[in-house]
């Protein structure tokens, strides 16, 4: 019997939490039952109430706003100990219409794919700007290079997930899921498939893009951040490259007049050129260092994916109407 848990991260989403549920599926091909979970993110508008009078089966509730990406894990975690086979990840604001959702885990269901990430074809989204949507297309390729996927909307937050891909994905920064999963993911090698889908008008404007500037800083921080994570000795290696050739080129400046019979001229090459060489050389060791460190983070990840499963390997609670839990603060 296959499970489907749809998880819908919420922060004051009273307004259009109830036609986001309204819209999601009943009856899914492949799937035996179907239960829905709201991480209510410290919303002072009455949501968790609205979820309540929807019949929501599970809900989360955060004392205070800790962000989305910090929902998002609260939400794989609880999911995975209702016993969900496939997690679907849904926003609150009825950007995404429910219908797709069988399209969604249909490759999960084929085995063919461990994560679905619907692409919303920003060339079709009228209330894109055209600079919004060149940023969202180079910031998609920039994943694309950087976690060696092919991922058409890196941003999109409307996702299906196994429950194997859902055991070994941890959140490591703070702003949003949406990067660092599709990152973790291209480095475990994790099969990711895309599905084209349409989007519904907005209701009501962007809480994590508070301005372009605040969101370009945001997603590239997370970006260098990753890939510094996953390719420290790549990382350090870019770095250093810059001191060591400069230092290079300075001393093979000194070395030309020397032979040449020059001896005196230039010599403030030579220690520049000395400081520059021992400062890149410094940073490509620092690379080393984390290079070998990485090694023992994976090897930790693996232990940690291993003692989940483990855990969550007991019979899964029988289902309530609804489950009221609290997350810790």
């Amino acid at each position: 019997m296959v499970k489907l848990i749809i998880q819908i991260p919420c922060y004051n989403e009273a307004e259009t939490l109830a036609a986001t549920l309204a819209d999601l599926p009943t009856a899914v091909p492949g799937i035996a039952c179907i239960e829905t979970l709201v991480i209510d993110d410290g919303s002072t508008d009455g949501t968790a109430a609205v979820a309540v009078r929807c019949g929501v089966n599970h809900i989360i509730s955060h004392r205070h706003n800790m962000g989305l990406a910090r929902t998002f894990q609260d939400g794989l975690d609880a999911s995975l100990r209702l016993g969900a086979d496939i997690i679907v990840n849904t926003d609150a604001d009825n950007q995404y219409p429910g219908h797709y959702i069988p399209e969604l885990v249909a490759p999960i269901l084929s085995t063919a794919a461990d994560i679905v990430i619907a692409n919303r074809q920003v060339d079709k989204i009228a209330h894109f700007s055209p600079m919004k949507r060149r940023l969202q297309k180079l910031g998609s390729w920039t994943v694309r290079t950087v976690s060696g996927t092919d991922v058409p909307d890196a941003p999109s937050g409307f996702r299906a997930y196994t429950r194997d891909a859902a055991l070994r994905l941890n959140i490591l920064t703070p702003f949003s899921y949406t990067l660092d999963t599709i990152i973790q993911a291209g480095k475990m090698g994790l099969a990711i498939v895309s599905i084209p889908v349409e989007t519904n008008n907005p209701t009501r404007p962007s809480r994590l893009q508070r301005s372009m500037w605040h969101f370009i800083k945001a997603q590239a921080s997370t970006i260098i951040r990753l890939y510094a994570f996953y390719e420290p000795l790549r990382t350090f290696t870019y770095t250093a490259v810059p001191f060591l050739v400069t230092g290079l080129l300075l001393w093979l400046r000194f070395f030309y007049y020397f032979l040449w019979g020059r001896p005196n001229q230039f010599i403030q090459s030579v220690t520049i050129g000395t400081g520059l060489l021992l400062v890149g050389l410094l940073i490509f060791l620092f690379g080393v260092q984390a290079d070998i460190t990485s090694k023992h983070r994976q090897l930790t990840q693996e232990t940690l994916y291993r003692l989940k499963k483990l855990e969550l390997s007991a019979p899964a609670p029988p289902s309530r109407a609804q489950d009221h839990t609290d997350a810790p603060p």
